[in-house]
């Protein structure tokens, strides 16, 4: 089902659709559908989704609530994604993984109007999920970026090393990053607040940086 963005989305995002659905297998501890898995079984193909009409003029998130990208997700799946997506080729599609290597391989089935992001909490290895080290998303996204529009979500935002973290973002080239803080109290390591303002002077030196407002309850 196409549905409308809502809660803690990012704001240009118009609606989201997710095909594959489940369990994510990357299990991030902060993930706001953690909720759920208890009830969730493990990732499915959803066929019914195959009905949905798309639209035209949208910016629709396509897998928002699971990584549809994970290691563990068949590559016919996501292949009949993007094929249903080709036929609505009138809008903006965002496709956000902590696994762009698996993205890598269907290079040639994004719609050109295509998104491609992943997320960067931070430099540093905190052990907070099953996904791909922070190193291999920043390797993956940075060739990506020599084809595709790229960002960067740096959400929920976690204590860094700022030169580091400065360094590997600008080698990607991303044309924007979003910046958001942990909505949900899981008592994350989270920098201060001068810090995360200097980041993101330093990221307005070569990229535009968009600010979600659950970040206010940090830099004010």
């Amino acid at each position: 089902m196409l549905n409308k963005q809502k809660g803690n989305m990012y704001p240009w995002v118009t609606h989201t659709w997710n095909p594959i659905k489940g369990r994510c297998p990357h299990r991030c501890s902060y993930c706001y559908m953690r909720k759920y898995w208890d009830r969730l079984g493990n990732p499915y193909l959803d066929t019914k989704c195959f009905k949905d009409n798309l639209g035209e003029g949208n910016t629709i998130f396509v897998g928002s609530s699971i990584d549809m990208w994970a290691k563990k997700i068949p590559l016919d799946w996501i292949a009949k994604v993007l094929d249903y997506i080709e036929k609505y080729p009138k809008n903006m599609y965002l496709f956000q993984s902590k696994n762009p290597l698996q993205m890598a391989n269907f290079v040639l089935l994004f719609p050109s109007n295509s998104i491609l992001g992943t997320t960067i909490e931070t430099n540093r290895d905190y052990n907070i999920s099953f996904a791909p080290s922070v190193k291999e998303r920043v390797l993956w996204l940075k060739l990506l970026s020599k084809t595709f529009k790229t960002m960067v979500s740096i959400e929920p935002i976690l204590d860094f090393d700022l030169d580091i973290l400065v360094s590997w973002i600008k080698s990607i080239q991303p044309d924007f990053v979003s910046i958001g803080a942990d909505s949900k109290g899981h008592g994350l390591p989270e920098p201060p607040r001068q810090k995360i303002l200097k980041l993101i002077d330093e990221l307005k030196k070569f990229t535009e940086v968009k600010v979600k407002s659950n970040l206010k309850r940090i830099i004010g």
